[in-house]
């Protein structure tokens, strides 16, 4: 299944789209104070979808187990050295309340660890393309 996100960004207005196969949404994100780009970092949303991934792959891993999560909390973090450098020390922690042992709990959140694709996507250096440009001259 194929995933998307599209930023539309002129003065004043930055408008987010999403897709994951044929589900559609968007999201809410103003634009900078000088009406041009986003208002969060690029680094933000990276730190977003790691917490995302794991928050939602923890709660599939569970229902899979049997294990009924109540409660999860996942920050995410990463220096970002200098411009056009790539993240560094990526690291997140996680809290998790469930109506499991602490055993079973420890092992959901190794399982998900593992299991999570956008991680895993990091964690392998998956290479990034672009793929076309179309200039317009304004």
């Amino acid at each position: 299944m194929r995933s998307t996100a599209t930023v539309r960004s002129f003065a004043g207005v930055n408008k987010i789209s999403l897709a994951t196969g044929e589900r559609t949404h968007s999201i809410e994100i103003p634009p900078k104070p000088s009406g041009f780009g986003s208002s969060v970092s690029g680094g933000e949303l990276l730190m977003l979808a790691l917490a995302t991934c794991y928050c939602n792959d923890l709660y599939r891993e569970a229902a899979k187990l049997g294990i009924e999560v109540t409660h999860v909390e996942a920050e995410c973090g990463a220096a970002f050295p200098a411009e056009g450098e790539p993240a560094a020390e990526i690291t997140y922690k996680v809290r998790i309340a469930a109506k499991a042992s602490e055993q079973q709990i420890l092992e959901l959140a190794a399982l998900t660890d593992r299991r999570a694709e956008i991680h895993g996507t990091v964690r392998g250096a998956t290479p990034v393309k672009l793929a076309q440009v179309e200039a317009e001259s304004a």
